[in-house]
């Protein structure tokens, strides 16, 4: 059905045009449409305009405003601008779906704050880590306001962002607790094995006066010395009785003699991070940049022990080992599966690798024998672990540096005594050339083959302890070969979400920023888990969902572009709804005249 216009010239020349509701039919016998008046509203300059709006109000009513405007649309269509959304839009559904947001307002609420702006403010930090590009809170402000779509945020100032980073620091064991306990009912998550590890990451800080530099590094270098006695007293104490040591203050972060971003200028911190079978990050930590992984397990123990998580079992790399840690994680009926040192000066460990038996092939090329040692009550037992594959590697390896070393050794002999002295000072410092030097009653410089012939033993070989015995050897084995999901968590927070460079001076501000990146790679996992995609991918399609702004005659409307069947496919796995087609409808002051 639509409005006819006809026109009729008159013996004078003149144009009389009139107009009709008509419409369309087939004609029965030839199949021909033929226009078919249903109304006649007669002369174009007599006929009633008021009916006419009337008529179109009416219609209008069960139309949707944006499909309205469209409908009614004269004259050019402007493209105001157009936003990204998809990405956080998916964000923000896993949000709602974990509650994340719930909590943070009903925590606001408790200390007089605007629950929702706050919540809608961590989001957008979150959702910005999220993005092709994550960004300083004082550029996120601008994409926020310019180039992202954050549902009911259209702007926000970076003093909200540093509010919002105080607030979220200040709730951030309930809020955690909350979280966790939600993220397990949804996702049915497998809490019987926790990976764990830690890194380091760097601060960017602005340079001191002169006169304060001075005063910074004595502060640095007095922190470092108070975290290297505190170790030693941990260990100490350790050997001395097993008693619980004091924990490091959590104070302001001392300049790193062993920074492994290779930046000892810069303040570090260690991130602590438990990740669960699938990879799902449950919580992250924050420590002084000198802090032990010996000091470290004991702090993230008595944390999650407060969520009387049933049985635990605790992943752990060799950082981790000690006599005092192992039992420490074993109150209260947890259990560990922790990599032990080859070359370690540990006796159980020697005697375990001394041992014979047969190996059994698990999965892949992998093969595992069990070692007990003893039959004491918090007797341990240990698997040696082999990989083929990995033997032929670690022997291509060794005999390239054997070459190496060997180019390095020639015509020493030729040295005099104080020269050789200096060569083996030079070499020793490397720990691969090192391992394998060694130096005659005579001063000359020599490849150790004892160590050569030790190593070899070695090859593709390591060695697992754990205190569980329900678990088989191929159970241990792997499980520890899982934790490699907390190295695909220490990736993605460093490359894919950025959790450097961050530019801030207070340790609380530092832990925050953390914490942000941790919801952000909380979502990220729970996407990639939900759709077997990595998020990258899912990225690149979501970011082409764009939501239009345009500007007509009679108002501005905002829709979203068409969805593609790729995006269609990861909201089906997510179990999401379509995002709406339109978000914002504004008319006009007022409506032309027809």
């Amino acid at each position: 059905m639509f409005l006819r216009e006809t026109k009729r010239r008159n013996a004078d020349g003149s144009v009389v045009s009139y107009l009709a509701l008509a419409q369309n039919e087939r004609d029965p016998v030839t199949g021909v449409p033929q226009a078919r008046i249903v109304h006649r509203f007669g002369r174009t300059d007599q006929v009633d305009r008021e009916a006419l709006a009337r008529l179109v109000r009416s219609i209008s009513r069960f139309l949707d405003p944006a499909d309205a405007v469209a409908a009614t649309v004269s004259g050019e269509v402007s493209v105001l601008e157009s936003r990204s959304m998809g990405a956080s839009w998916l964000a923000d559904r896993l949000w709602e779906r974990l509650e994340i947001g719930k909590a943070i307002v009903e925590q606001a609420g408790t200390r007089r704050l605007e629950g929702q702006a706050v919540e809608r403010t961590i989001f957008a930090m979150v959702a910005n880590r999220l993005s092709v590009r994550p960004l300083s809170k004082l550029a996120g402000c601008g994409w926020v306001a310019e180039r992202a779509f954050i549902d009911r945020l259209p702007e926000v100032s970076d003093d909200a962002c540093y509010r919002a980073m105080d607030f979220l620091h200040s709730v951030l064991p309930e809020l955690q607790e909350r979280v966790f306990f939600k993220l397990a009912s949804l996702l049915d998550l497998e809490v019987d094995l926790l990976f764990f590890d830690t890194s380091s990451t760097y601060w960017e800080t602005e340079r001191l006066p002169e006169e304060l530099q001075d005063e910074e590094d004595e502060d640095a270098a007095e922190a470092a010395e108070a975290a290297e006695a505190a170790e030693e007293t941990a260990v100490e104490t350790e050997e001395a009785d097993g008693a619980d040591g004091p924990l490091l203050e959590q104070g302001r972060r001392a300049f790193s003699k062993n920074s492994k971003d290779h930046r000892p200028d810069l303040p570090q911190v260690v991130v602590g991070m438990a990740v669960t079978r699938k990879g799902i990050p449950v919580r992250v930590w924050t420590f002084p940049g000198e802090s032990s992984d010996q000091v470290i397990i004991r702090k993230v123990r008595d944390d999650l022990r407060g969520w009387n998580l049933a049985r635990v079992i605790w992943v752990l790399d060799r950082g981790f080992n000690s006599a005092r840690n192992r039992r420490y994680l074993q109150r209260g009926g947890g259990h560990y599966i922790v990599g032990e040192k080859l070359r370690s000066a540990s006796k159980e460990a020697q005697a375990a690798l001394a041992r014979q038996g047969r190996y059994h092939t698990v999965e892949g090329n992998l093969r595992v024998k069990q070692v007990r040692i003893d039959d004491g009550v918090n007797r341990d037992r240990f698997v040696i672990c082999h990989n083929p594959d990995r033997a032929v590697r670690d022997h291509a390896i060794r005999e390239a540096i054997l070459a190496q070393l060997t180019q390095e050794l020639a015509g020493s002999d030729r040295l005099s005594a104080g020269k050789r002295r200096e060569r083996y000072g030079a070499l020793a410092t490397k720990p691969s050339y090192k391992r394998f030097l060694r130096q005659t009653s005579s001063g000359k410089l020599r490849i150790d083959r004892a160590a050569v012939a030790r190593e070899q033993k070695l090859d593709g070989k390591f060695l697992l302890r754990s205190s569980d015995e329900t678990l088989t050897p191929t159970d241990l084995a792997q499980g520890y070969k899982a934790l490699y999901e907390v190295e695909r968590g220490w990736r993605d927070l460093k490359h894919t979400l950025d959790i450097r460079p961050a530019y801030h001076r207070r340790d609380d501000r530092i832990e925050a920023h953390v914490q942000l990146c941790w919801l952000a790679l909380l979502l990220l996992r729970v996407a990639e888990t939900e759709t077997a995609e990595t998020w990258r991918n899912l990225r690149n399609q979501l970011e082409r969902i764009h939501l239009v702004t345009l500007r007509t005659s009679e108002g501005t409307v905002s829709q979203r572009t068409e969805l593609t069947p790729s995006q269609r496919r990861i909201l089906n796995a997510l179990k999401l709804p379509e995002p709406p087609r339109f978000y914002d409808f504004t008319p006009t002051a007022e409506q032309p005249a027809l």
